[in-house]
């Protein structure tokens, strides 16, 4: 298998190359710069003290020095081999001007870096034209750095997978302690945030593949509402609950992407509504906005691991230290029946929307989903060392999207995870939001037996499910550590209520103040 380690020497040679020559920078650009906040990076650019080619340049050097040797965090595919230029020719307009920012790598970007879910199937010619996001990140001034390791197909190529892991480029690890996991599906994105190769990252979601790799890398995650930013030109799982969000170190750089991204798209049907609600989200930063809010805890997502129990009475501590009321209990209604058929309708639609995806990249040979099966056959041994193809296997066998059993599936998870659902919690005890333990901290990786994952409830499959299945917005952010891991929580709500749960998060993240560099150590000491 040596195979899936060969990408880092050629991705360090790439990354020597781009590094080579280049304009004098107005400083060296250091490692506080790597950490610091959008915010701080346009106050140095505006002074001078730094500009876009020098930031970028230092996200090169730390992804050579960092992701692809020393503490080989894994977490990039590829580079920009454009990035610089773009750097150089930044302007000052936009919310992102000369913001380096990695892309996951199910994002399409029309230039020269490919787009392939992880998978060596896709390797080959890039996508034609850009994603609906990678537009928007270009039209508000970003600079795409790159794109970053994911779990392969975004974690539904097999139920005994590695997060993390990709025929295309091995296994990210987590920077606070290697031999841990950073969760996926967006495992990249919040590894590279995590460990400062970025300013910020776009991860994407179906069911917990923002809020999970964000809560183990120590990051704040936003999963939008479905419908609030476009998914055209991001290779799918389900139209029912795909979206794209940020991944970030703060809750207001979080908030500054989420506002660069949102809107509609007329390629993507589901955004229609978008410009009513997208807007300026950093104006919710308000530092008295938890007084006065009402927060119900859902203890059905608790009592699972202790030190994701502590992170969570650590934060209804701080809520109600800044005026917030908080309800505890509240309960979910039908929590418990929402994994019933989640996982039957991501396959019918998974077998649909991909083949719709394979069909706007005409110059790869891939057309249908059974052509992404035999090619896993095939290519067994590159793509299939460690865990198999039962989830494609079992999409293959699943009929169109007129099936019967597909609507009513589909109808009544949404019926039971929104109206009846969140909807009915929220109303009873009149709240603005939900509050759960996110996941315990990260767990050791383990290639041979797959993921071992301790959540919220199991049988809904983690924290993240209620609000995935709605189609509703949820964010993660660091409250604490336990044994130099970071553990988080969540907040989620109704449609539409980015403004909300973000000046909640806010709120909380201004006391807590969790994030901290990693450390990078090689593993948990025994003694």
């Amino acid at each position: 298998m040596q195979h899936v380690w060969s990408k880092p020497a050629a991705l360090a040679a790439a990354l020597a190359l781009m590094l080579a020559g280049g304009a004098a920078l107005a400083r060296d650009a250091g490692e506080d710069d790597a950490f610091a906040s959008i915010a701080t990076v346009r106050q140095a650019y505006a002074s001078g003290a730094l500009t876009p080619e020098g930031l970028t340049r230092l996200f090169i050097e730390r992804i050579a020095t960092i992701d692809q040797a020393g503490p080989t965090v894994n977490s990039i595919l590829e580079t920009n081999p454009d990035a610089l230029a773009i750097a150089r020719k930044s302007g000052k307009s936009g919310p992102l001007a000369g913001i380096p920012i990695l892309l996951k790598d199910n994002i399409d970007t029309g230039d020269r870096m490919m787009t392939t879910a992880g998978s060596l199937a896709l390797v080959g010619k890039p996508a034609p034209r850009d994603s609906g996001v990678a537009a928007r990140l270009r039209k508000a001034g970003a600079v795409i750095l790159g794109k970053t390791n994911l779990s392969e197909w975004a974690n539904m190529r097999s139920n005994h997978a590695t997060s993390g892991w990709t025929g295309r480029g091995g296994l990210t690890v987590n920077p606070y302690v290697l031999d841990r996991n950073a969760c996926g599906s967006s495992a990249g994105s919040g590894a590279a945030v995590a460990a400062g190769l970025a300013t910020v990252a776009i991860g994407s979601e179906t069911d917990g593949s923002i809020i999970c790799p964000a809560a183990m890398t120590g990051l704040v995650g936003i999963k939008p509402t479905v419908g609030l930013v476009s998914r055209a030109g991001i290779i799918p799982i389900s139209h029912s609950q795909d979206t794209a969000g940020p991944m970030a170190r703060s809750v207001a750089d979080a908030a500054t992407v989420l506002g660069a991204i949102a809107g509609s798209d007329p390629r993507d049907p589901a955004t229609a509504e978008a410009d009513k609600h997208a807007t300026d989200y950093t104006k919710f930063l308000d530092p008295d906005a938890l007084r006065g809010k009402r927060i119900g805890v859902v203890r059905q997502l608790a009592g699972i691991e202790p030190n994701a129990d502590h992170a969570l009475e650590t934060t209804i501590a701080l809520l109600k230290a800044q005026g917030a009321t908080v309800i505890d209990p509240v309960e979910i209604p039908h929590l418990k029946e929402l994994s019933d058929n989640e996982l039957n309708v991501l396959l019918f639609e998974f077998k649909h929307d991909i083949q719709a995806y394979l069909a706007t990249r005409p110059d790869q040979p891939m057309k249908t989903l059974a052509d992404l099966i035999a090619f896993n056959q095939r290519e067994a041994a590159r793509e299939m060392p460690w865990f198999g193809q039962e989830l494609f296997l079992a999409a293959q066998a699943k009929g169109g999207l007129d099936d019967p059993k597909y609507i009513e599936m589909r109808d009544t998870n949404k019926r039971l995870a929104g109206p009846e659902g969140i909807d009915a919690a929220l109303a009873k005890d009149h709240l603005d939001a939900l509050l759960a333990p996110s996941w315990g901290p990260a767990f050791v990786n383990d290639l041979v037996l797959g993921d071992h994952v301790v959540s919220g409830d199991p049988t809904v499959g983690g924290v993240s499910a209620p609000a995935a299945i709605a189609g509703y917005p949820s964010i993660t952010l660091p409250v604490e550590f336990a044994h130099e891991l970071p553990v988080g929580v969540v907040f989620f709500g109704a449609k539409w209520s980015e403004p909300t749960l973000i000046a909640i998060a806010y709120g909380v993240e201004r006391k807590a103040n969790a994030f901290r560099r990693p450390k990078f150590l090689p593993t948990l000491p025994t003694r």
